[in-house]
């Protein structure tokens, strides 16, 4: 009877397991490290119950989880983890990067004005020259700083 009260725990230990297996997926804002942390915790408590699965089983649960792809019948879990960490690393940094374009982009307009005048003055236009002069000097002095 203590021997079956011990199967029946470990079977009930290995049925949870198990479904914690097949179920695997990646947590939103979850980032590799922890969720490669959770997945050795259930691979590891299932080779104590003695349920192993083999690395390509493995490798092929996680990218199933994360929804990438790779050469699976070569990679190792270990080469998996570094590639996926490299990967969320140099989207960090694009994203950052994409966030500091925005910030440098400035569109700079001029104000226009229109005369019913055909006949404008010669100062006028003079004027108007100087003035645009002016404030464009303004604005290259301003893109040095």
């Amino acid at each position: 009877v203590t021997y079956e009260g011990t199967n029946q725990v470990k079977e009930a230990k290995v049925s949870m397991l198990v479904h914690e297996y097949e179920m695997f997926t990646m947590n939103e804002n979850e980032d590799i490290k922890s969720m490669f942390s959770r997945f050795t915790n259930i691979i590891n408590a299932l080779q104590d119950l003695d349920k192993i699965y083999s690395n390509s089983e493995m490798v092929r649960k996680i990218l199933r989880s994360i929804e990438e792809a790779k050469n699976l019948n070569v990679l190792a879990l270990e080469d998996l983890l570094g590639s996926l960490m490299t990967h969320e690393l140099s989207m960090q940094k694009k994203d950052d990067d994409e966030e500091k374009e925005k910030k440098k982009k400035k569109v700079v307009a001029l104000k226009s004005s229109q005369t019913d005048d055909s006949e404008d003055d010669d100062d006028d236009d003079e004027e108007e020259l100087a003035f645009i002069t002016r404030r464009f000097k303004k604005f290259l002095a301003g893109k040095k700083k």
